[in-house]
């Protein structure tokens, strides 16, 4: 029999973030809210119900496949089907419910979490044959509060249409026929939750279509096509036809209101995009910057023109919240892309010039510490992108190093957990665990404070950066200034980006090609997403994931570095088996300075890291023991050593350090 509990965890999710609007803002569902635009739900129900039907026809075809494996050709054009009508409403699913999404319908194919854990014991099964509606009334509030639960959790095994796609489109896949079966069952349930909470909304306004719309063709860029959620098939590129018909058809109301210049110029873009995805489906050859700056950032700018001329608000705006992901971007690439102070305690109109300089100033000041020898630019150099060069950081005790590498600063905001091990969620608790570490600063914040209050440079500073009339100095000032210095430490300027933003045409065929293979066949950007090149994932870069490679304690010896990572942070929700050996996907924008690489430094050049890679991580070199919990898959790249050169020219046209010329050291 359907195991009933998933279906509970299922509805359970469903009331959590079915009132909640993806960029975390209460999505106000009434008459009053929205009878002023037109309402979308006609042109939405019908591939909802489209995807309905694939989905129960998807489960009848793995049932044929368990009673006659013959009918595998069958299955796998019956997945292929599913996920093409589920990608006509993936804009508008994710956008409202993407918490239910990546948990049920569409998530990584890795063993995580469980998101939604239930303390208490029900009868499942007397709710197995009720509707949505009466078994919403029968769960008790408090499961729809996520802070309920923190700590208390268990690791489950993955399910939905990325999981399926991996096992259908294995070598073996009638080894797996019960759990391809058992999946799909799942997947008809789950998606029962969904259905109900879309077509239970009275409106699905213009706001929400355009700004789901313009989401999406992030998502198609920086997941879609590559082949991030396609892991077995790899049939991205096709896929990427079915996200653009979907969005297209339901702008169109929008787009004929527009200019009818600017109304044929996008409906020309969407049918060129769609021309140039069929005529290169290849996924190792497709070309994927072209793609990018001729359909992808034109759409993406075009769109916002519409909304412009429409007056058409975003969400940050309509209900006066923060976002990460800026609205009125108009380049996937551009500087002001995502929005830094959704990231920090530090807000917009709180930072000032003036609050800059003192933080630059804490920054470099070596008085700060303990012992009068260290500041935070002891390990954090300027010239080095922020980073010190060495294998691992030295400490403010002479021969004496922390366990881990120095992480370069620039785009560190950019975050929503710091430290390789992920132990801070903030900037701001990022600085205390330094001032508090005893090989590093070795004080505390009342130390510092009763150390800068008397000092008369600063009194004056933080008079004149705060304002303050009583020339107390308090903690959170300080963090503040040092938070505005982080703050301002961006690098969105390299040669590639001047590329993309069409500000030069100048660009090697090497670089090009290196990108392509990027974010292709070489696989790095189903980990370092674009256009950040972190593990800050897209489209709304919210969330940063880890990763288990299994880091060599050497390229030379043969064994896994004993560094535990997340597993050992001291979170309890991070004390689990799945982040053995997990450490935070940095960047690799300004990886030309940054060496030598990895949280141990043990990689001195990025031909020792192209080449772990290459080989599979530690599972590829016959360690799969060692570390069973790998999230790198473990198939060779295959990389030549010509397309190994133009990998490492596209990671080094991503070089742009604007601090080291300028002489910010005292």
């Amino acid at each position: 029999m359907y195991n009933t509990k998933l279906l509970f965890f299922s509805f359970s999710i469903f009331l959590f973030i079915i009132g909640i609007h993806h960029l975390n803002f209460s999505s106000i569902d009434s008459e009053n809210d929205y009878t002023s635009t037109p309402n979308f739900k006609h042109l939405i129900y019908p591939n909802i119900d489209s995807l309905r039907n694939e989905i129960n026809n998807l489960n009848i075809q793995a049932e044929k496949f368990q009673l006659d494996n013959q009918q595998l050709s069958k299955l796998r054009l019956q997945l292929i089907k599913t996920r093409k009508a589920y990608k006509r409403v993936e804009f508008i699913l994710e956008y409202f419910y993407p918490e239910h999404i990546k948990e049920y319908i569409n998530g990584a194919p890795f063993d995580h979490l469980n998101p939604n854990p239930i303390e208490k014991k029900y009868n499942i099964d007397s709710y197995y044959n009720v509707t949505p509606e009466e078994y919403a009334k029968n769960i008790p509030l408090d499961y729809r509060d996520k802070d309920h639960f923190r700590g208390k959790t268990e690791i489950i095994h993955p399910i939905g249409l990325q999981v399926l796609d991996e096992l259908i489109f294995s070598e073996k896949p009638e080894t797996n026929e019960l759990q391809i079966v058992d999946l799909t069952k799942k997947l008809t349930v789950d998606f029962q939750t969904i259905e109900y909470a879309i077509k239970k909304r009275m409106y699905i306004a213009d706001f929400e279509v355009m700004e789901a719309s313009r989401l999406e063709l992030i998502r198609i860029f920086s997941m879609g096509i590559t082949g991030f959620d396609t892991p077995g098939s790899l049939n991205a590129i096709d896929e990427a036809i079915f996200s653009l018909n979907g969005i297209q058809q339901v702008l169109e109301p929008l787009l004929i209101k527009s200019d009818s210049k600017d109304y044929e110029n996008i409906s020309f873009l969407f049918n060129k995009a769609v021309v140039f995805l069929e005529k290169n489906d290849s996924f190792d050859a497709f070309d994927r910057l072209t793609f990018l700056t001729s359909y992808i950032n034109p759409l993406y700018k075009n769109l916002l023109k519409v909304q412009k001329e429409l007056n058409i608000p975003s969400s940050s705006d309509k209900y006066e919240k923060t976002a990460s992901w800026n609205a009125y971007s108009e380049n996937i690439f551009s500087e002001d892309f995502l929005n830094p102070y959704y990231y920090s305690l530090l807000k917009a109109e709180n930072d000032t010039p003036a609050l800059n300089e003192l933080g630059k100033q804490i920054f470099y000041d070596t008085s700060i510490s303990k012992s009068g020898k260290i500041s935070c630019a002891s390990c954090h150099k300027p010239e080095l992108a922020f980073t010190d060069g060495l294998p691992k950081s030295l400490t403010s005790t002479e021969g004496v190093y922390v366990s881990r590498n120095s992480p370069s600063l620039l785009n560190a905001v950019f975050s929503d957990r710091y430290f390789y091990d992920m132990r801070a969620y903030d900037l701001e608790e990022q600085a205390e665990h330094v001032i508090e570490n005893h090989l590093e600063f070795n004080t505390n914040f009342p130390e510092i404070l009763k150390k800068i209050n008397t000092s008369t440079d600063y009194v004056v500073l933080f008079k004149v950066a705060f304002n303050n009339e009583n020339n107390k100095i308090t903690r959170s000032q300080f963090s503040a200034a040092l938070s505005s210095y982080i703050i301002s430490l961006q690098s969105f300027n390299s040669k590639f980006d001047q590329y993309v933003l069409g500000k030069t045409n100048k660009i090697s065929n090497d670089v090009k090609k290196g990108f392509n293979l990027f974010m292709g066949k070489a696989n790095c950007a189903t980990c370092h997403f674009a256009p950040t090149f972190s593990g800050l994932v897209p489209p709304l870069y919210k969330e940063n994931e880890s990763e288990v490679l299994g880091v060599l304690k050497s390229p030379k010896i043969l064994e896994v570095d004993s560094d535990l990572g997340r597993f050992n942070n001291g979170i309890a929700i991070d004390n689990y088996s799945v982040f053995n050996n997990s450490f935070k996907t940095t960047t690799v924008r300004n990886a030309e300075l940054t060496a030598p690489y990895f949280h141990n430094g043990a990689y001195k050049t990025l031909d020792e890291v192209i080449d772990f890679y290459n080989e599979g991580g530690a599972s590829g070199k016959g360690l799969s023991y060692e570390v069973p919990n790998q999230t790198l898959p473990s198939d060779k790249l295959n990389l030549s050593k010509k397309e190994i050169k133009q990998l490492k020219a596209f990671i080094n046209s991503l070089t742009d350090n604007p601090f080291f010329d300028k002489k910010l050291q005292n």
